[in-house]
């Protein structure tokens, strides 16, 4: 008999419903051809073709494809009866994934508390559910341990996130641009933050209401003493950094941290990178990304407080840390002071065990900080993306790097093909990009690496 373990149901737009289903069979099923396929996994092959001509070749088969064809293109969306139907006919479901499906409602999430040993639960675009919903998901499946939202635009009741922390079995978290949750709603999460290994925050930037800025966002989130120490992923964006208060509590905490992303985090400060860094010694990917100038409204007396200190502290307490991003946003170069070259070459000192480094329009980088990488010798890829101040000079000094496997260049000014020229013969690299740099030529590229990426938009300069 077969056990249903998982769904996964993507409606996208207007198009057809493609429902996966994982399944183990006591026995082993052998087939010779399309022909001796069941019907359902027909429809699973028919309903991932998306080119219109493929379709109508496999129509043209046989009765059969015909007619399997033709009713996957006019199969009906999946709505509340739908999700009453799969709760009822698999009471051992274990993991639910739900894209694009507008037509679901609290009345459908609230359907499946009847599978108790539902362990994982993803809803990407669900519009239509509330709170409400989610609260009887979380009340019914006890057993949930990972819980992914994105884009649940209505989801405004933070109660469902008190209940969830008192499951004490929330082990993955991600809420993502749920405009009605903010950074104080997270404290309803409570003990459960002494179990959560992967945690991500991402708010909706374009909903913010500016006056929230500063301590309004945070009235739900008083100073506590918050525990995360099993903490091993954490990805903010967009979210507000306060002292001693909200996520600002976080940081300090986190013991076990290996993956950090920090995205646009208003109010990061030195200090809170220069704990964490002393706290978190295991961590091995690091990404941040800082403003660079704001098109939205902020306080006139903001100013960020990210400086060289930040990443000469990583450098001394991270020394297994194997991959670095750091970028500024869209705009000009950065109108406040932030990290110099000095900080990123005490970074990349530092942290010998160095094998990933992506720089995104820092324009402190030049030839003399390409020339400072060739002590990372455990440095496998290398990212330049509008850097304007590396030139053919610098491109000819990374040469020498002994582990250099995999090179993009991006929107820099300053870089030829003469530079390009240095990897002639070495073959050494595995994998070069090229990406809308002006004096680099597709011709210039030929045979520098085993697979190479060009292309050349220009459209990014005017």
């Amino acid at each position: 008999m077969n056990k249903v373990l998982g769904f996964n149901v993507d409606v996208v737009g207007e198009g057809p419903v493609a429902l996966e289903q994982t399944m183990v069979d006591e026995g082993s099923v052998y087939v010779k051809g399309m022909d001796d396929l069941p019907d359902h996994l027909l429809w699973l092959i028919f309903s991932r073709l998306c080119v219109s001509s493929d379709l109508n070749s496999i129509s043209l088969v046989n009765k059969r494809f015909f007619e399997l064809e033709r009713k996957c293109r006019h199969s009906l969306k999946l709505n509340d009866n739908g999700l009453k139907i799969i709760a009822a006919l698999c009471p051992g479901l274990q993991e639910l994934g739900l894209r694009f499906c507008t037509f679901i409602t609290d009345v459908g999430i609230g359907n499946l508390a009847s599978c108790k040993g539902l362990q994982s639960v993803k809803l990407n675009f669900v519009p239509s559910i509330t709170g409400r919903g989610l609260l009887s998901l979380v009340t019914g499946c006890k057993n949930l341990s990972l819980l992914h939202l994105t884009l649940c635009i209505h989801v405004n009741s933070a109660e469902w996130l008190y209940f969830l922390g008192r499951l004490d079995k929330i082990e993955d978290l991600a809420i993502r641009q749920c405009k009605g949750i903010s950074e104080g709603d997270l404290a309803r999460l409570g003990h459960a933050w002494s179990r959560l290994r992967k945690f991500q925050f991402q708010v909706d930037v374009n909903h913010r209401y500016m006056k929230t800025y500063g301590h309004l966002a945070l009235d739900g989130w008083h100073v506590q003493d918050i525990n995360c120490e099993t903490l091993e992923e954490l990805k903010l964006i967009n979210c507000l950094i306060s002292p001693n208060r909200g996520l600002g509590c976080i940081l300090p905490k986190c013991k076990y941290l290996v993956r950090l992303h920090l995205d646009m985090c208003m109010g990061l400060r030195d200090r809170d990178l220069v704990c964490l860094a002393m706290s978190s010694t295991g961590l091995k990917y690091l990404s941040l990304r800082c403003p660079s100038d704001f098109s939205l409204s902020v306080p006139a007396n903001y100013s960020p407080q990210l400086t060289d200190e930040s990443l000469k502290a990583i450098s001394k307490y991270c020394k297994i840390l194997e991959e670095v991003s750091i970028s500024f946003a869209d705009g000009c170069y950065p109108f406040v002071p932030c990290f110099s070259l000095e900080g990123i070459l005490a970074l990349v000192e530092g942290c010998t065990m160095l094998k990933s480094l992506v720089l995104d329009r820092v324009y402190a980088f030049n030839d003399y900080g390409m020339e400072a990488l060739c002590v990372a010798r455990a440095l496998e890829k290398l990212e330049l993306i509008q850097c304007p101040e590396v030139s053919d000079d610098g491109m000819q000094l990374i040469r020498h790097l002994p582990s250099l496997k995999h090179l993009r260049v991006a929107k820099c000014l300053g870089i030829s093909d003469e530079g390009l020229a240095a990897f002639t013969g070495s073959f050494m690299l595995e994998s070069l990009k090229i990406e809308d740099c002006p004096k680099i030529s597709e011709k210039g590229t030929q045979g520098l690496a085993k697979v190479v990426h060009f292309r050349c938009d220009l459209t990014w300069l005017y």
